[in-house]
């Protein structure tokens, strides 16, 4: 049964704590023009969790994916990596985000190799990474396409494979499915569901979409209207095994209602 988790105070850690494999006590982002982005934002991630933070436009949510990433600093705050000050050594991390991002004048067996060519590892070397990576994503057959000559889903699933080739086990996902049709939509968030699942992995995945949410996530973390801050934890009551018939089901219609009703509060009334 979905129920909203409670919250400690802003900051609070408590004593004799088990680290989380990601977490944030405290958190603030202050823009230099003084925009207050995040304020006490705190929140716990376990190894292997799919979590989906939902919220209105402007409310911190990329900021707090980048800041996991390492590509942004708190202004106030903590930020622990399996229990550490620092990502370096904590985890592998990979990024996608809301663009695919891809060079268009190389291959897609180059563009998927590119985060090995960049370590220094041989195309030798990489290729059965880089073959797997494009098996995992069903693009084992378009190695020598260019991305022009991919569609947006097929170029998204790229990216996901140009993420996948260094085996990461941190996956951060800024909406990449946001400007795709409902169908292509919905066939790479059940791959990401499957890739969860078989990997083992833990994925950050930032949306707009309360069905995308409740399809996708194992929980579901609401956040407010700037300055960001964490208003709802929940829990997703759903099978592990997701299909379309899920979409339909009592339980997935009960939460798309419970997240739409925190969604407007989050919003003060207007939905993103």
């Amino acid at each position: 049964m979905h129920h909203v988790l409670p919250f400690e105070p802003p900051g609070a850690v408590q004593q004799n704590e088990e680290p989380r494999f990601l977490m944030a006590r405290g958190v603030e982002k202050v823009w230099p023009n003084g925009t207050v982005a995040l304020e006490r934002l705190n929140l716990n991630i376990g190894r292997g969790e799919l979590v989906s933070l939902l919220g209105p436009s402007g409310c911190g949510k990329s900021t707090l994916l980048k800041m996991f990433a390492g590509l942004e600093q708190p202004s106030a705050g903590m930020l622990r990596w399996n229990g550490q000050p620092s990502l370096a050594q904590q985890c592998q991390m990979a990024m996608v985000f809301q663009e695919a991002t891809l060079m268009p004048w190389a291959t897609i067996e180059e563009n998927v190799r590119l985060p090995l060519s960049l370590r220094g590892v041989g195309k030798k070397e990489s290729t059965p990474q880089v073959m797997q990576a494009l098996l995992a994503v069903g693009l084992e057959n378009f190695l020598h396409a260019r991305p022009r000559e991919l569609s947006g889903g097929m170029q998204m699933r790229v990216a996901l494979a140009r993420a996948l080739v260094i085996a990461p086990d941190l996956l951060l996902m800024d909406e990449p499915f946001g400007a795709l049709d409902e169908f292509t939509r919905h066939k790479l968030d059940a791959d990401i569901r499957a890739l969860w699942s078989r990997r083992n992995l833990t994925v950050l995945f930032v949306t707009h979409s309360i069905y995308e949410a409740v399809w996708l996530s194992s929980r579901v973390i609401v956040m407010g209207a700037r300055p960001g801050r964490v208003i709802a934890d929940i829990e997703i009551d759903g099978p592990v095994v997701r299909d379309a018939a899920f979409r339909t089901s009592p339980a997935f219609i009960r939460q798309v209602a419970q997240l739409s009703d925190l969604l407007e509060q989050a919003s003060g009334g207007v939905h993103d």
